[in-house]
């Protein structure tokens, strides 16, 4: 049921009390901090949101762990980690790390699965000015050892069980001087390589950083964040110490979560999402994180009910995913309040809140988006991203005009030529490309409708063109999705006989179903043009993707046509 326009104003005014209690809160942090004349007069001079001082995700876990001391910080497994000891234990790292010859300019590459080690070692990293360098592990050969040539690192730290996965491309890894193992679950037998030091000792030896000052300047490089890479070789997403948006996040973070929430995350530390939005939010409000080390759709809801999680964040295929599972009687029987989603199929999004209880409030943004978030907090039409937060966007077609309300065009918004912008690293034809006259061009496609809400359509790079008309993926994605046999969909082009594109249609069957393609292929008939309709159809056990959960299409295109796709032309030509 559609949400009343009565409803969304109601929800539009309590948002403006919540944002106004944000920047209280956020001018009080800054009058703390002795930074809040200087950074409201650079504000002033630049006519932006750009802060003059920012800090450091070490820098604010500092703080909050003198303030909040023995306050739960962290949730992991049977372990519950306060403020404080983790910020001692960053400390130690850091200490470690400064003996090895950790410094300013000197890059780390973190390939560890999720764990209180993954964030030990990041803010004990930066407690160095080094900068961190998130890594996939499920990474291997050529996407890997890019990665780890592109950004240039000196060290890495890595799990015991993915040793396998560097060595096999350490040949062809030029920087890289320092190996440490994490070995930590490894058991009593396993011993570090000899040339390999070990992360343990970091913790034996237990020192503390108590460094004077922070050693880096603002210039300097504290992240760098690769893309996904599913359509090409990933590109790092450069993060610097003065523009690190460490306390931009303190705006967003507060104006939905309080202290005395806890936010569920099972997405990999590598990731934004997880990092930035779980993390480094709670941070800010003092709340905890309850940490998770994969997903799984099946134990979900228990793992919430145990860590009492009262927010997780949904990207896109999870939100499916979690609503194919059998109901159960306990459905409505969890502590959570609200869902941050990306990419909610609009056809399931009001089910899904009646059936588990919770609101959806969608959001949008990128790795490589520039500062500019739209979101729907309740204040716009089911379906919809909402409107920027800040900022003027866009939608405009290939010729850089302006398309009228309900055709899709690329979205593209206003970030000026300061902080706001993107840059790759090591990539300046990127960097040129992405951001053009102080407009950042998403690569996305939307349509907006007659109220200026914006509605995802896909990727233009998973547009296709068939018959001479352009077919969004995800648009025939959600329409095969609406099949209740099936799990999971992805949608690509192929090759065709003539010079445009074919759709092949992968689909995973939920547990214990079937599927057979030419069914699949009547039932959208009356959902999608003739010409959108998938010829070709593979029914797979499960789909290749990204530790986020992101299907790796370019894998997909690869294989092609393969033996056992069905061709539903040819089908039907032959009854």
């Amino acid at each position: 049921m559609e949400v009343s326009k009565l409803s969304r104003r109601k929800q539009a005014a309590w948002l403006v009390w919540r944002a106004a209690r944000s920047l209280a809160l956020f001018a009080a942090d800054e009058w703390r901090r002795g930074t809040l004349w200087e950074n409201l007069a650079g504000m002033i001079r630049s006519r932006s949101l750009e802060l003059v001082r920012e800090m450091s995700h070490a820098q604010l876990l500092e703080e909050k762990a003198e303030r909040f001391g023995e306050r739960p910080f962290l949730y992991f497994k049977d372990r519950v980690i306060t403020y404080r000891r983790m910020n001692e234990n960053a400390e130690r790292v850091a200490a470690y790390l400064s003996a090895l010859g950790g410094r300013p300019g000197i890059g780390l590459a973190l390939m560890m699965r999720n764990s209180p080690r993954w964030l030990d070692v990041f803010f004990g990293l930066q407690k160095l000015g080094m900068y961190a360098v998130p890594v996939n592990v499920a990474l291997r050969g050529d996407q890997l050892a890019h990665i780890l040539n592109d950004s240039e690192a000196g060290m890495i730290v890595l799990d015991h069980d993915l040793m396998g996965s560097y060595l096999a491309v350490s040949d062809r890894v030029s920087g890289i001087r320092t190996v440490v193992i994490n070995r930590e679950g490894a058991g009593r037998g396993f011993e570090v390589p000899e040339g390999f030091l070990d992360l343990e000792d970091a913790y034996a030896e237990a020192p503390l950083f108590g460094g004077a000052g922070i050693p880096y300047r603002p210039e300097d490089i504290c992240l760098i964040m690769y893309t996904s890479g599913t359509t090409g070789l990933a590109k790092g997403v450069v993060y610097r110490y003065g523009a690190s948006r460490v306390k931009a996040l303190s705006l967003l973070g507060r104006l939905l979560l309080d202290s005395d929430d806890i936010a569920y995350t099972c997405y990999p530390l590598f990731h934004a999402n997880a990092l930035f939005l779980t993390v480094t939010e709670m941070m800010h409000v003092g709340g905890a994180v309850a940490l998770g080390e994969r997903f799984s759709a099946s134990r979900f809801w228990d793992e919430v009910r145990r860590f009492r999680a009262t927010t997780f964040n949904g990207l896109g295929a999870v939100m499916p995913i979690l609503m194919k599972q059998p109901e159960r009687p306990d459905d409505l029987d969890n502590p959570v309040r609200f869902v941050l989603s990306a990419g909610c199929p609009a056809d399931i999004w009001r089910d899904f809140e009646e059936r588990f209880g919770v609101r959806i409030y969608e959001g949008y943004g990128a790795v490589d988006g520039g500062s500019v978030v739209i979101a729907n907090l309740g204040t716009a039409p089911t379906g919809s991203m909402g409107k920027p937060i800040g900022g003027k966007c866009r939608v405009i077609d290939e010729r850089g005009m302006d398309v009228p309300p309900g055709q899709p065009g690329e979205l593209i918004y206003y970030v000026g030529r300061g902080k706001g912008g993107v840059e790759y690293y090591r990539n300046e034809e990127a960097t040129s490309g992405k951001v053009r006259d102080g407009w950042l061009y998403t690569g996305d496609l939307v349509w907006r409708d007659e109220e200026g809400y914006l509605y995802f359509v896909g990727r233009i790079t998973e547009s296709m063109r068939v018959k001479g008309e352009n077919v969004s993926a995800m648009e025939v994605e959600q329409a095969v999705l609406k099949h209740p046999d099936v799990l999971e969909c992805a949608v690509y082009a192929v090759p065709s006989e003539l010079a445009e594109d074919e759709i092949m249609a992968a689909v995973v069957p939920v547990e214990g179903r079937t599927l057979d393609p030419m069914e699949l292929r009547r039932s959208l008939e009356g959902e999608l043009a003739r010409f959108a309709l998938p010829r070709y159809w593979r029914v797979l056990p499960e789909l290749p993707k990204t530790e986020t959960h992101r299907v790796i299409k370019r894998e997909l295109e690869r294989q092609g046509i393969t033996p056992d796709a069905v061709d539903a032309e040819k089908e039907m030509a032959e009854r």
